[in-house]
């Protein structure tokens, strides 16, 4: 594999495990800690407005475009097995990190985001975010490691 295409697969590969980590402490820790306080509600509409910031964005966006960037140019310079791999780890990254977070996550916390924490509603609502955020930020995790994998194995096989 060539300079470019090594750089692009290691970052892609670094941004899409620091992603799954990310989701990994929420759903192991910080989701059931926010379950079991008093405040866990406003606290997680908190968190939501703060991790829309420039590192966080800008990683989990950049990761989404040097793993394609990675597949395209591994179907031009690396071997064809390292090459499905390299696109596998941008399906992996692209459609259960990017897509799950678009189509699921976002929208469940823009719904939060309009609800109350102490009227009934709210509380009705927080108890099934959490549960269903949870599970949608554990298929996030996986696949970001998923990606990972995929990226890594790739950069082994084509040596």
């Amino acid at each position: 594999m060539t300079t470019l295409l090594n750089l692009t697969t290691l970052l892609a590969t670094l941004g899409s495990l620091l992603m799954a980590g990310v989701f990994f402490a929420f759903s192991t820790a910080v989701m059931p800690a926010l379950a079991g306080a008093a405040s866990g509600m406003q606290l997680m509409q908190t968190i939501n407005e703060v991790i829309l910031n420039r590192v966080f964005l800008g990683i989990f966006v950049v990761t989404a475009l040097l793993a394609c960037a990675a597949a395209a140019l591994g179907w031009a310079q690396a071997p064809r097995g390292a090459a499905v791999l390299l696109t596998a780890g941008a399906l992996a990254y692209v459609v259960g990190v990017f897509g799950v977070t678009a189509a699921l996550n976002v929208p469940m916390n823009e719904a939060l985001a309009k609800l109350g924490a102490d009227s009934v509603t709210g509380q009705n609502y927080w108890q099934t975010y959490l549960r269903d955020w949870t599970f949608w930020n554990t298929v996030r995790t996986l696949a970001g490691l998923a990606s990972g994998a995929c990226l890594v194995t790739a950069t082994m096989l084509a040596g």
